[in-house]
């Protein structure tokens, strides 16, 4: 069964991603900001990541470039879920090696969707 860690500072947001992923079969874990996930990482590392941007003490961007530039962690695939919806911010979450950026509120079956995508890719290019 694939894990998932869910990256938000709003415990809302974290609930609500994290049981929609439990109803749909993930095992899921959850931070705070990226900090907290670098923390969970380094312990276990997930089969994929689902980051917000806007977090004290490690925005999400920061998480996702240290995430790709780390060698035991650079093939997990990060999608950002952000209320940061600009094509620049869009574009910029893509320069930081993010390989999903998704607008919030992110519809369920769009984003199960994009993880199950994200999931198949990472598994045939391991």
């Amino acid at each position: 069964m694939s894990w998932v860690l869910v990256v938000d500072d709003s415990a809302v947001v974290r609930e609500l991603i994290s049981t929609e992923l439990r109803h749909q079969g993930f095992d899921v874990a959850v931070a705070n900001d990226g900090v907290d996930a670098i923390s969970v990482i380094q312990k276990h590392p997930p089969d994929l990541v689902i980051t917000d941007v806007v977090m004290p003490r490690m925005n999400g961007y920061e998480l996702c470039r240290w995430i790709k530039s780390d060698p035991r962690s650079q093939n997990i695939p990060v999608m950002i879920c952000s209320i940061k919806g600009e094509d620049f911010d869009r574009y910029w979450g893509m320069k930081q090696g993010a390989d999903a950026y998704m607008i919030k509120p992110c519809p369920p079956a769009e984003m199960l969707s994009a993880i199950d995508y994200l999931l198949s890719r990472s598994a045939t290019s391991n």
